[in-house]
Parts: C-alpha cells; structure tokens; sequence
C-alpha cells in the first residue's frame, strides 16, 4: 500500500473526534486554524469553542471590540493572531459581503494567513488540492524520506513544498490533508514516536537508518533575549493602579501594571531604583515583594518581580498613561497571562 493510502487508512481509524472537522464553513475552519497556530490542540479546543460561543460567524466578530477580543484570547500568547483575526473579520465583511473566502489565492491575502492556513482552509472548506506543510507535516516527511535539509532553510522549505505536492496530487485533499496532520501529532510525536506501531515502519528512512530522534533537521533558533520586569501593584479603596502597554512590544494593547524594567534581576535594590519609585509614587511610598515569576515567550525571557506598594500617591501629570481603576472592572480587561495568573492568585 502506498505511502498515502497508508495515512489515510490510518486516519480513518485513528482520528480525534474535534469540532472544526465535522464542518467546511470555512469561518469555523478559520477560527480553530488560527487559534491551534503555535497551540496544543488541547489547550486551543476550550478558546475556540469559547471564541465560537461568542462569534457563531463572521459578522458578529466583526462586530466585537479589541478589548473583547484579546479578554477571549488571554492566555493563548502571541496576542498579534488575535489583533489580525479582528481586521480580517472587517475586511470579510466591507470586501466579501461576509461569506469567508475559500479559494487559497483569497485566503493568502488576508492579514494572517500564511501558506499553510490558505490551504489549510481551502482544502477542508472547498477541496481544493492544497498541500498542507506544517510541523507535523514536516516531521513526517523529513522522517519518512529521509530528508536532512532543515526545515526551515530556503532549499529545504521549497524540497517539502515540492514533495507534498506531488503526493496530494492523486489523493482527496481534505481527507489525505487532515490524515497526515493527524498523524504526525498523535503517531510520529515529536518525542517518544510510537514507531514500533507504525503502519509506514518498514518503509520508513528514519526507522530503518536508526534516526529518527534526529529528524527533522531545524536551523538554530535566535538568541534568547532576557528582561527584568518590576510590576507596582497598587490598591486603595477597591481601586487599582494599571496601565495598556503600547505598540511595539510584548503584549501590546493588553492591560498590566506600572512597571520598571531594569537591565538585571533585582535582588538588592539600588537607590536609584528607589528613587525612581518616589518619582512615581511619592517619597512616602513603601514597598514588599510580593512574588516572583519567569515567563518564557519565543524569543524572550521575562523574570517578573511583583511589589506591593503602600502609601502612594501617583504623579498623574508626569505618568499620564498610569490609571487608577475599579478592581471589578481591571479584572475585565484583557491581560498578559502572567497578569491574570497573578489577579486570580493574590487579588480578591
């Protein structure tokens, strides 16, 4: 049996019962596309029935504000796929009457669709004979051919495109799209890979050469970046100190506390430390550590610190973009996840 009718005769056997596969709305399909990108299907699943919840179509999330956006997305980290999902949902519907596209040529040009969510969306929406390439995609391929070039080179990105291609040429797209994916995240793990059950085993260049841990070949990553956050938190009379961080960096347009960020962890605070914390919130301030944090992002590690601050009183006309909020009302906006660890552990 061939390598695809292999995958599919496997699929059909083995395949999760998931929501967005009982269904070729291609806004459905969007939504959970969007949400699994750099996801677990099992932390993705809950948002997007969430998200479902919410928005049953295109039209409602058009119609939803940022703030109600990014509150459903919290916790789900690189918070831009959220910010892109809202202007795409717009553009369906100022440009397409609000029927989603499903052709992969309209898809691509929407603001976060890359190459594999176009066919992703295409396939399963419409049928259209897109290969998927994602990381289950590659490992699968890269294991099973043999193939060392690194995925995410340009000779080795164009190497899978080509080969996937080639085998979805004959197969039924959404089925045999579906099956590989589905195969490479419940069979072909990325680690511990259930080899000795594997129907493609004996044909597979990996197992047969013995190299399966080594495979699929991947660049280094950048280097990590690491930053000191100090968070001020603040509360009197059921009110509490915040501010939205602006564009440009982690987070953006999500709501935290006021922070002091320092080159290094600050296990002896320097005095002028200190006295950049009086020029905020007054030379009667007093501070205690309240708790301590790493927060790991792709390309940056973040240590929090968070202070208890007392007897403040905030310098409003220097720190104009500090706001003093109702506590119920802070909870309701949208957070970093470390933030909203922190207000469900020590915030009332």
């Amino acid at each position: 049996m061939s390598f695809q009718l292999e995958i599919v005769a496997w699929y059909l056997k083995n395949k999760r019962d998931l929501p967005w596969r009982n269904t070729t709305d291609a806004y459905v399909i969007w939504l959970s596309e969007i949400i699994l990108q750099q996801t677990r299907v099992e932390q993705g699943l809950p948002y997007f029935n969430r998200f479902l919840a919410h928005f049953p179509d295109v039209s409602s999330f058009a119609a939803a504000s940022e703030e109600q956006v990014l509150k459903l997305w919290q916790g789900l980290g690189y918070y831009s796929r959220g910010r892109n999902m809202l202007h795409t949902a717009k553009l369906v519907m100022s440009k397409y009457a609000g029927e989603f596209p499903t052709s992969y040529q309209e898809l691509i040009a929407l603001k976060g669709i890359g190459a594999y969510t176009a066919a992703a969306i295409s396939s399963f929406s419409s049928n259209e004979k897109q290969a998927v390439v994602d990381g289950n995609v590659y490992r699968v391929l890269a294991r099973y051919f043999g193939i060392s070039h690194p995925i995410n080179s340009n000779i080795g990105q164009k190497e899978f495109a080509d080969l996937a291609k080639q085998l979805i040429a004959d197969q039924e797209p959404a089925t045999y799209n579906q099956a590989i994916m589905e195969f490479g995240a419940l069979q072909c793990k990325p680690k511990a890979p259930l080899c000795e059950t594997c129907p493609l085993r004996l044909d597979c260049q990996a197992y047969q050469h013995q190299i399966v841990d080594q495979l699929p070949v991947k660049l280094k990553k950048v280097k990590i970046k690491k930053r000191y956050f100090n968070y001020f938190v603040g509360i009197a009379n059921q009110q509490i100190l915040t501010k939205q961080r602006t564009a440009g960096d982690v987070w953006q347009h999500l709501y935290d506390f006021p922070l002091i960020e320092t080159d290094e962890e600050l296990t002896t605070p320097s005095a002028e430390f200190f006295d950049k914390i009086k020029s905020i919130f007054g030379t009667e301030v007093k501070i205690s550590l309240l708790d301590a944090k790493k927060h790991i992002l792709t390309h940056q590690i973040i240590y929090v610190q968070f202070f208890a601050i007392d007897n403040y009183i905030v310098n409003f006309n220097d720190y104009a973009e500090i706001k003093s909020v109702d506590i119920e009302d802070f909870k309701q906006l949208p957070h970093p996840k470390i933030i909203g660890d922190f207000i469900e552990k020590h915030i009332d």
